[in-house]
């Protein structure tokens, strides 16, 4: 696929300038492209590619895999659920949205469609695409952010699935149950599973999630941070996958017990620091440091922020055009680099433009397509004040101008 099919779906939201076609015609200046416009060009330009080829059962076919020399073997094993689950878990706000008659809601009505086709061709065994939820470790892992993009989005992605196919979805998510998850961070995809089974009225374990609550809470290290396991890391997986899917599992357990809701509000107290420390780490040019493992799922390292925006849950002091305004720099600074698509619109390896060295032996073309949860935010409707609000200088841009303001304290609980 080449990428004329992204960008016929970019010019419907006006986002290609056309320019001055004569020299006898007045200049007029092209319309300011709000942020809002502008995270959904770059939605739609990562996901085109996927969710073409996936609702048509061509992904294997059409989709490359980047990876560390000798790993291809390994990676076409699992690296096709990467790129649909990862992907899911943050276009799922955007498409729970539905259908309007807006021109986004018109073009939303397309991409529910090829996500509802790609799901189906994704969990049918006679599908030329059916994804392996059981062989070697990683499905565990991206099954789990498939079932996060269905809590996500539990009308576009489940409500509206016919019997058939809501049935093969939960036989694909029981399936992934023969892999054992290691004791670290893997057991909150275990646990984001027995979510979903739960959430979905099936037989579930309740233990895989009571574990996954118990060790990541004797693995909190203080200040809003939780270790890898009992070891501290200095990376992104706090938000890569243990604070959001933490707060989302203990949410939908919540929902079926509230001897659990003490627990979630702890979370969430966490959580709304580690976002006031997320919002902290962007530099006044919108950069942020380049640390640990999993570099290249880029501004997917902002996750646990996008999310707390997503569900109002954002500090006090943070308001929502200073998150907006900071994210945005972030995002236009990494998707603008050169060498992130290839030539067909595939995400390529890299934290900054295509850089294969900075990705490890696990990191193929399906496992860069995380970014897509920094982009959760999406999924607030045009009309909230995360996108209506003026912009305003984010924590670091405020200090490095001179400008005075309150001290930064860690939490007490």
């Amino acid at each position: 696929m080449d990428r004329r099919s992204v960008f016929k779906y970019i010019s419907l939201m006006g986002l290609l300038s056309l320019g001055n076609k004569l020299s006898a015609v007045p200049f007029i200046p092209a319309p300011v492209v709000t942020d809002r416009k502008y995270w959904l060009k770059v939605m739609l330009q990562i996901a085109t590619p996927v969710l073409e080829s996936l609702s048509k059962g061509e992904l294997r076919k059409n989709m490359p895999v980047e990876c560390k020399p000798g790993k291809e073997a390994d990676r076409r094993k699992v690296t096709y659920l990467e790129a649909f689950g990862r992907l899911m878990a943050g276009m799922a706000p955007w498409l729970e949205l539905g259908i309007d008659e807006t021109e986004e809601g018109q073009i939303r009505t397309k991409y529910i469609l090829l996500a509802q086709k790609s799901l189906k061709m994704a969990v049918d065994p006679l599908s030329p695409d059916f994804m392996n939820f059981t062989q070697d470790g990683q499905p565990l892992v991206d099954t789990a952010f498939l079932a996060h993009a269905i809590l996500r989005a539990p009308n576009v992605l489940w409500a509206q699935l016919d019997d058939l196919t809501k049935q093969q979805l939960v036989t694909a998510m029981k399936s992934s149950r023969v892999i054992t998850p290691g004791n670290n961070n893997w057991l909150l995809f275990s646990a984001m599973i027995e979510a979903f089974l739960l959430f979905a009225g099936e037989q579930y374990e309740d233990s895989r999630m009571d574990i996954a609550f118990q060790k990541h809470l004797e693995w909190y290290k203080g200040d809003g941070i939780y270790g890898d396991g009992s070891d501290f890391h200095w990376d992104y997986y706090n938000s890569f996958v243990i604070q959001p899917m933490l707060a989302d599992v203990l949410k939908e357990r919540t929902r079926h017990d509230e001897k659990y809701l003490k627990t979630y509000e702890l979370v969430i107290k966490r959580a709304r620091r580690y976002a006031a420390i997320q919002e902290r780490l962007i530099s006044p040019e919108g950069t942020f440091p380049a640390i640990g493992r999993s570099l290249p799922y880029r501004f997917g390292a902002f996750q646990l922020l996008a999310q707390m925006t997503l569900q109002h849950k954002l500090p006090d002091d943070l308001k929502p055009g200073q998150v907006r305004s900071a994210l945005s720099a972030v995002i236009r600074r990494m998707i603008e680099a050169p060498g992130v698509f290839d030539s067909d619109g595939w995400l390529t390896i890299g934290f900054y433009g295509h850089q294969p060295d900075i990705g490890e032996s696990y990191i193929s073309t399906g496992s860069l397509y995380l970014c897509s949860v920094g982009l959760l935010p999406l999924g607030l409707p045009p009309t909230d004040p995360f996108w209506t609000d003026a912009p305003q200088d984010w924590t670091s841009r405020k200090i490095w101008s001179g400008q005075n303001i309150q001290a930064d304290h860690a939490i007490n609980e």
